[in-house]
């Protein structure tokens, strides 16, 4: 008879799967270096598309199962279709997914148990500053904020903040990143 595998799941995560990764990174370093990449194409008016198909990590490149489509145009008050998210939405859509998996697989490594998490993120951006109107007016966000609801034992509430901390898209929010951007004629 066949050895049926016992899969150590917390969160819906497979624990070993985890730790194993974990375990590699710690033997080696360099396993944990990871390139992400996407393109984009202009569709025209406010309308693009992002495509993401692979990402390199663990020391080569590794190809998604399918190719994801990110549709992005703006809200018709700003001469778009309204047929999609805008960036800036996308953008709090990264940040919600990022520090929600970020806490979701701390917790379960920690053996903390969820049933449920959800989340409410708002960002303030005065247009004046995208518009060219102000030099004074920042041209992206100038404040956001995440509400998370969770059901969870209630000693673990501070916890799961900490843990949400982990999060890369926070922490690059947070922190800033180098941005280069190159311009070259097709």
């Amino acid at each position: 008879m066949a050895e049926q595998k016992t899969i150590n799941l917390e969160n819906g995560l497979d624990i070993d799967v985890l730790q194993n990764t974990v375990n590699a990174i710690q033997e080696e370093p360099e396993l944990g270096k990871c390139r992400f990449h996407v393109t984009n194409k202009w569709l025209g008016a406010s309308h693009n598309c992002t495509t993401v198909s692979s990402f390199y990590g663990a020391k080569q490149e590794i190809a998604h199962n399918k190719p994801f489509e990110l549709h992005a145009d703006e809200p018709a008050i700003l001469a778009g279709q309204d047929q999609n998210a805008n960036p800036v939405e996308h953008l709090l859509h990264a940040l919600a997914g990022c520090v929600t998996t970020s806490l979701v697989v701390h917790a379960a490594v920690r053996g903390i148990h969820l049933e449920e998490v959800e989340s409410e993120i708002e960002g303030d951006i005065d247009m004046q500053g995208f518009l060219g109107l102000s030099n004074d007016v920042p041209k992206g966000y100038t404040d956001i904020r995440i509400k998370y609801k969770v059901k969870s034992d209630e000693e673990n509430t501070e916890r799961l903040k900490k843990l949400a901390e982990y999060s890369p898209v926070y922490n690059t929010l947070l922190h800033g990143t180098n941005v280069d951007i190159e311009i070259e004629r097709k």
